[in-house]
């Protein structure tokens, strides 16, 4: 079978290698930036500190302190918009995060590239999903995290491609046997950019308008982040190394000052499904999520 000239173009596209040096402050940063408050000094303060797993999703979609130096993130989503098309919207769809060994949370240093995994078609109007893959290594070679993710370009559907299979859930048909409430900080977008994803539609309202938006808007990562902190709080406190897995679907867009709540279903064998609800509308912000952790 021939392959289709737009995925002939895109096969094997990888950014080069990056390392990305970081120190207490970047993890006590980070944990700020996910909602971190003063009750959970394990996060904050240097000593005996530990890191939330998540901090190794960072490198995604760049990082402040990178080699070379950059002027915007250049992860393989941002690769594929300048290749095809310039200026060309994309969303998140998924996010997967495995944990394979602690971060060292007092410094430390990320090897890392980005490399494209998988395209899939989703039809005319329906657009071109990528699926991309950052292994996270320390210094020595180490792998500790692998970021999954799945990105929609919404134009660019309907030429031929592989097609995207459907997401199933985890989710039971039941009240949650968990339910932890937080809120999501006026300036949360605004911390949170600081550890390294720029992009302007989370500062610049003029930006995030003309994407349709009401105007900037809280990170994806940061809400995922949150979950993480939230679930190692209700369901494995004070050992975040036992998190292997996570995983949600992304649903809606999620805004400054906002009250949200995890929703929790504790499943057999260290594992839960979970979704981060906006708790003054009720909609999903994170869906069909998965949660896997060493008992």
């Amino acid at each position: 079978m021939t392959e289709n000239p737009r995925e002939a173009a895109l096969r094997g596209l990888t950014t080069q290698w990056r390392t990305m040096t970081y120190n207490w402050r970047d993890c006590a940063l980070y944990a700020l930036a996910v909602g971190a408050t003063g009750t959970e000094p394990q996060y904050t303060y240097e000593k005996d500190m530990q890191a939330i797993p998540t901090f190794g999703a960072t490198p995604y979609w760049g990082t402040v302190n990178v080699t070379p130096k950059l002027p915007r993130p250049r992860s393989i989503p941002v690769l594929v918009e300048e290749k095809l098309q310039p200026e060309q919207s994309y969303v998140n769809l998924d996010y997967e995060f495995l944990y394979h060994r602690p971060i060292q949370p007092v410094k430390g240093t990320f090897v890392y590239r980005d490399v494209l995994t998988d395209l899939f078609d989703r039809g005319e109007g329906r657009g071109m999903a990528v699926r991309s893959q950052v292994e996270v290594f320390d210094e020595g070679g180490t792998l500790l995290c692998t970021n999954r993710c799945t990105t929609l370009f919404p134009t660019l559907g309907g030429y031929g491609g592989q097609p995207m299979a459907r997401g199933t859930s985890w989710i039971p048909d039941r009240e949650a046997d968990l339910v932890v409430g937080d809120h999501i900080g006026a300036a949360q977008n605004l911390l949170y950019r600081l550890t390294g994803d720029t992009n302007l539609v989370h500062v610049d309202g003029e930006v995030a308008t003309s994407r349709g938006l009401k105007g900037p808007f809280v990170h994806d990562l940061c809400a995922f982040g949150y979950v993480c902190r939230l679930a190692i709080g209700a369901l494995f406190p004070g050992q975040p190394e036992k998190l292997r897995r996570m995983y949600a679907a992304m649903k809606t867009v999620l805004y400054p000052d906002t009250p949200v709540e995890l929703h929790l279903w504790k499943l057999a064998g260290g594992k839960a499904a979970f979704r981060l609800v906006n708790a003054a509308t009720g909609k999903a912000i994170l869906d069909r999520g998965e949660l896997e952790w060493e008992v």
